[in-house]
């Protein structure tokens, strides 16, 4: 990721490629992350439990009845089928509330953003290093969330490992698109239409809670071409260890379009905001 930041830091900025780009990331990383410290019990609260919540509602309290009605979903019980898609989805909805009114506030309000730019770190550095904090927090809270889920039963593969780097790659594909539409943004009065009418409805009809092809015909191409449904896929072929080689790749370099053109675009927003 880092490369990626420092290649469209110089397309953005005209001049040949800094040396080291990666540390004075880590700074603004670090920064984060000693602000974290002072509230980090109520951060892994809701990171965590709020999901788990989710999956007991959802995977056991529910589950039961769908187990019972229809049997297994794609082959394997209803809590794990749904435990990925809650992972995912977390993720998810993490990167909208990390990438909206708090960007907003770093760079109009608080102006922290602001005050990292005027040292040497640029400007996407300062999104580079926002980023990585916000896909570090996101591998602390999915480790957590699967190693609980995995004494529920919603893990019955080895492989449940890898859902975690897959929930991160969704995180940061939404949240690099996410913070470049924040960062250019001068009112937030747009940010709740974003939450209801995109996060909400990837959050139900991009495969969390049912397979998309039980979707009506219109709608079903759509759910696939939304990054929430490919990192689910992603994160429910780890847990159930039942995704092929191919298709996962189909899936990691989807989402790693949609990193790159999100970190472009918010590198140029950084640094529409913040230079001069």
């Amino acid at each position: 990721m880092s490369d990626l930041v420092a290649g469209a830091d110089d397309a953005v900025a005209g001049r040949r490629r800094r040396p080291g780009p990666l540390v004075p990331m880590l700074r603004v990383t670090e920064r984060e992350a000693r602000i974290w410290t002072r509230y980090w019990q109520t951060s892994l609260l809701s990171g965590v439990l709020t999901p788990l919540m989710f999956l007991g509602a959802m995977g056991i309290g529910l589950g039961g009845l769908v187990d019972d009605a229809r049997g297994p979903v794609d082959g394997v019980d209803y809590l794990a089928f749904v435990t990925p898609g809650i992972l995912a989805a977390t993720a998810m909805q993490a990167a909208a509330g990390n990438s909206l009114w708090p960007v907003m506030g770093g760079i109009k309000w608080e102006k922290q953003f602001h005050a990292a730019a005027a040292t040497p770190i640029s400007p996407g550095q300062v999104f580079g290093g926002y980023l990585l904090w916000g896909a570090a927090r996101t591998a602390l809270n999915a480790t957590l969330f699967v190693a609980i889920a995995a004494l529920l039963g919603g893990v019955p593969s080895p492989w449940g490992v890898a859902a975690v780097p897959a929930a991160v790659l969704g995180y940061v594909a939404f949240a690099a698109p996410i913070t470049a539409y924040a960062a250019l943004q001068d009112s937030d009065v747009t940010f709740p239409l974003i939450m209801r009418l995109a996060i909400v409805p990837m959050f139900l009809f991009s495969g969390t809670f049912f397979p998309v092809r039980q979707l009506p015909d219109w709608l079903e191409p759509l759910a696939r071409v939304s990054p929430l449904w490919h990192a689910v896929e992603l994160c429910r072929g780890a847990t159930t260890g039942s995704l092929g080689a191919l298709a996962a790749l189909g899936h990691v370099a989807f989402l790693l379009v949609v990193i790159g053109l999100g970190c472009r675009w918010s590198v140029r927003a950084f640094h529409a905001r913040l230079a001069g």
